[in-house]
């Protein structure tokens, strides 16, 4: 029989840690605080300690001395108490602490504690997990010592691989979560579109390797494959088509072993046939349509299959559904809007956060609902009672949800009132009451309004252009950390500078050149849509600049444009029906420093393009996307200000010798080589009749 006496040995050990007589260790935390301590204990206890105590030399007093730069007080603290006492107190501390506590733990070699921490945060704070995932899964692969975590957050990867391989930071991926993820056989990617983000991010570890790949010598090629030794093993090669293989594979020949290489040419001629290397199974797919990529963004709308439905949780749901209430045209702008699950529909509804207009929520519910039932008539005119009677029991659901009493009486007359046949006669009657006197009490519950939050255009990060805008205070709270490019381009513009900015043309009509029809278009270049916004428009152009009244000398643009991101140039040709133009989600940046033999700086961006739009006689628009991102804008030094305009490229650029851009000397270029393609059948120069600037606003 064994007696166990825990709680005391605990309280002893607790108390001589309180004891100052006897240490002969002192731990300095960040040159502010000093802990006293015994060298036994914290040897037995931690394998850090036993190590760095070995390597001190004591102080004439026979003490020690450690000093620990990057730890909390407060942290260190609960460690000490760890140590001897085997006691931790998490009683009314928030996630974050018990988080960085575990990693300072980890840090000190304390497995049991480590363990202990880890189990707690996947057992009761998946929530916090889900919702701090970028910076949980960047720190959990410093060391080996998350082994739940790890796979915790790869089981959310592996199903939703564009949270990391699509994100801004992907390329500084620490190389063992990399190595990690490629070793799932369930991993929902293209194994072609694996091997692309993996020579993605083995380029991005070497800065000195050739920007054109034409010029990559034998020691680059040597230098990738050493980059690349562990990721290479774990790609699925045989499972790559014959197409896909030869344009995205084969170009990187020289980084595979002859083998392998020989063994991979001879099965894609005769595949039947053995080969040598080892060939790796292929991977599960569970998603039976992937988001699609464009230039590393990610649609976030995708069709589920019924493996996927069991992994759902109502956690994963509020994660997903706080970014969506924010950027609401990631769900009801895709393509695959009217297959979204009621129950998701329903979600979204009672959000007092979504960011639309109410009657813009009342147009998508008609539209998912009618969507539902294939036998109501396309033609409204036609519908009976029996077609009423079936939408309504289709949206027995979501009606409850929508906040008719806060949408207008003319967007309730156009938008609401064709579908009175599906009201309750007690709502309706309370509706049509409140559209008259509003003053006048009801008796249907009316729901809040929403809050609309979001005034400018945010950062889009999932399959939709970027936009580098700084917010007001309380835009930020609810706006995403922005990447290191955004952050370089940010702007100090609140919505009460842009009206500021464009007082000279509030007054005026909103364009001369473009239309609203224009405007969809371009805004569906924008969010990278393959047809043009129809039903609903997510932003609005604000005039900023228009050459006929704020004049037509370059330094006016440059002086009235200066800090605005997210703009739109459209400029009429003088002598033909042609509308050219360009979107630059950068700013222009009239203090753009001088780089020698340029007379300004480049700045890079993946979302520039330029287009010349349908209009009279021209009846197709063209878009042309940035194609060497490097040179996607060009900011001009101040002292080439008087003569050089916006500039997208070498491809459209707005120049004059005599400071005016509509004089017969005017240079607006359109010369090949950094965009994907002409926007003119001739090339040239040309004059202008009118240019306009207009900033992007997303409309809520």
């Amino acid at each position: 029989m064994t007696l166990k006496f825990f709680d005391k040995l605990s309280r002893n050990f607790i108390e001589l840690l309180s004891d100052k007589d006897d240490y002969n260790v002192i731990i300095i935390i960040k040159n502010e605080k000093s802990f006293t301590a015994h060298s036994n204990v914290l040897k037995c206890r931690s394998p850090y300690f036993r190590k760095e105590l070995k390597n001190i030399i004591p102080n004439e007093n026979n003490i020690k001395t450690i000093t620990i730069p990057n730890i909390s007080k407060k942290i260190f603290d609960v460690i000490l108490e760890y140590i001897y006492g085997g006691i931790v107190d998490l009683e009314n501390v928030e996630t974050k602490f018990i988080f960085d506590l575990m990693m300072t733990a980890s840090e000190f070699e304390i497995e049991e504690l480590t363990k202990k921490l880890e189990n707690l945060l996947i057992e009761t704070k998946s929530s916090w997990l889900k919702s701090h995932f970028s910076l949980v899964y960047r720190s959990i692969f410093s060391g080996n010592n998350f082994s739940d975590l790890e796979k915790f957050c790869n089981d959310i990867v592996v199903k939703y691989p564009n949270l990391i391989f699509d994100a801004q930071d992907f390329t500084s991926l620490q190389e063992s979560a990399l190595i990690s993820l490629l070793k799932r056989d369930d991993l929902q990617l293209k194994e072609v579109i694996i091997w692309e983000y993996v020579i993605k991010w083995g380029i991005a570890q070497n800065s000195t390797l050739p920007v054109d790949f034409n010029e990559w010598t034998k020691e680059n090629f040597i230098t990738l494959k050493t980059t690349l030794q562990q990721c290479m093993p774990l790609i699925r090669y045989f499972h790559i088509s014959n197409a896909d293989f030869w344009s995205k594979v084969e170009p990187y020949k020289k980084i595979f072993d002859k083998q392998l290489w020989k063994d991979l040419n001879q099965h894609l001629i005769v595949p039947d046939q053995p080969v040598k290397s080892k060939i790796l199974p292929p991977r599960s797919i569970l998603i039976q349509e992937l988001p699609t990529r464009t230039t590393g963004q990610a649609k976030h709308s995708t069709t589920r299959t019924t493996e996927q439905a069991k992994y759902s949780t109502t956690d994963l749901e509020k994660f997903c559904n706080d970014i969506v209430v924010k950027y609401p045209n990631l769900i009801f702008d895709a393509q695959d809007f009217t297959s979204l699950q009621e129950s998701a529909l329903i979600s979204l509804l009672k959000r007092d956060d979504l960011q639309l207009k109410e009657v813009i929520i009342w147009e998508y519910v008609i539209k998912w609902g009618i969507a539902q039932n294939s036998t109501l008539p396309v033609d409204f005119n036609e519908w009976t009672k029996e077609n009423f009677i079936t939408l309504k029991t289709t949206l027995q659901q979501c009606m409850p949800l929508i906040r008719y009493f806060h949408i207008s009486n003319a967007d309730f007359w156009s938008k609401v009132e064709p579908y009175k046949k599906i009201f309750d006669k007690q709502l309706w009657k309370d509706l049509n009451q409140h559209l008259i006197v509003p003053d006048q009490p009801v008796k249907s519950k009316i729901l809040p309004p929403r809050s609309i939050l979001i005034q400018e255009l945010p950062t889009r990060t999932t399959g939709q252009a970027k936009h580098s805008t700084t917010r007001t205070t309380e835009q930020a709270k609810y706006s995403t950390t922005p990447t290191t490019e955004q952050a370089k381009h940010s702007t100090s513009h609140t919505t009460e500078q842009v009206k500021h900015s464009t007082r000279s043309t509030e007054q005026t009509e909103f364009s001369t050149i473009i239309t609203q029809e224009h405007v969809a278009e371009i805004s569906s270049w924008i969010d990278r849509k393959s047809s043009p916004y129809s039903l609903y428009v997510p932003y609005k152009f604000v005039l900023i600049l228009r050459g006929s009244v704020n004049g037509f000398e370059p330094q006016t643009f440059w002086d009235t444009c200066h800090g605005h991101s997210g703009t739109v140039v459209v400029m009429k040709v003088k002598g033909t029906d042609e509308i050219l133009g360009g979107y630059n989600p950068l700013i222009w940046d009239a203090n753009a420093v001088n780089i020698p033999g340029y007379g300004g700086c480049w700045e890079k961006t993946n979302d520039s393009f330029i287009f010349s739009l349908k209009n009279g006689n021209i009846q197709n628009s063209i878009l042309s996307r940035v194609k060497i991102r490097d040179y996607a804008i060009f900011n001009a030094y101040k002292n080439y200000q008087i003569h050089y305009g916006p500039h997208f490229g070498h491809n459209l650029c707005m120049y004059s010798s005599s400071s005016n851009f509509t004089f017969d000397d005017n240079m607006c270029s359109n010369y090949d080589g950094h965009y994907e393609k002409h926007i003119r059948t001739t090339s040239g120069e040309f004059s202008i009749v009118d240019y306009e600037v207009f900033k992007v606003i997303i409309t809520g």
